[in-house]
């Protein structure tokens, strides 16, 4: 949104800066402490933003390197950039977070709060979905099969995903399965952000 004064706005801008505030601060308000601090996005992913088209994104990079803060940042840009002006509505953009290994556990046939199908059918309509650091985790064949069901939908219909991972789409197919894997790499296609750097968390200590 600009900046310009609220006499300036018409009323539909009004209405959207109200609700990309409310909508900003129910993010920010989910956001890990850790990840609130204000970085630079690499210009690439600023790209993604600006010109964003429902290609999902890929940052990838060495351990420690800052690739779940720059998701969080990017997710937080993303849905500011959902309420400007020319945009279409369809109504307040949902965004659904999960680290690997807490979806690949909520997944699970077992699961202990009873998920199950409901939770796949949720990740393939939300508007965007983060899942960190996904070679940290380990599949069944089961998940294998529940995440093909997400993606898959989520590769018809043009939803974005932001994956972050220490390895490329193609090197995926042991944690994700081969379609799965074939599907991410074709999603982000030239939208695959390699960062670099020390381990910051290393250089922290």
């Amino acid at each position: 949104m600009t900046s310009a004064s609220a006499d300036s706005l018409s009323p539909r801008e009004s209405v959207l800066l109200e609700r990309q505030s409310i909508a900003l601060n129910r993010f920010d308000d989910n956001t890990p402490d850790l990840y609130r601090r204000p970085i630079e996005l690499p210009d690439k992913v600023a790209d993604w933003i600006a010109g964003f088209g429902g290609r999902s994104l890929f940052l990838t990079g060495a351990i420690g390197v800052g690739k779940t803060h720059t998701a969080w940042k990017t997710c937080h840009r993303w849905l500011e950039a959902q309420y400007a002006p020319g945009m279409p509505w369809r109504g307040s953009p949902v965004i659904k977070t999960y680290r690997s290994t807490a979806l690949f556990d909520a997944l699970r046939p077992d699961a202990p709060d009873g998920e199950g199908g409901s939770l796949v059918k949720k990740l393939q309509t939300v508007d965007l979905l983060f899942v960190d650091d996904l070679a940290a985790a380990r599949a069944s064949a089961w998940t294998q099969e529940r995440l093909f069901e997400i993606f898959d939908e989520r590769y018809i219909r043009r939803r974005p995903v932001i994956i972050t991972c220490d390895v490329l789409p193609s090197q995926l197919s042991e944690v994700t399965g081969p379609r799965v894997a074939s599907r991410l790499a074709e999603m982000c296609g030239s939208s695959v952000v390699r960062l670099t750097g020390p381990d910051r968390r290393q250089v922290a200590a």
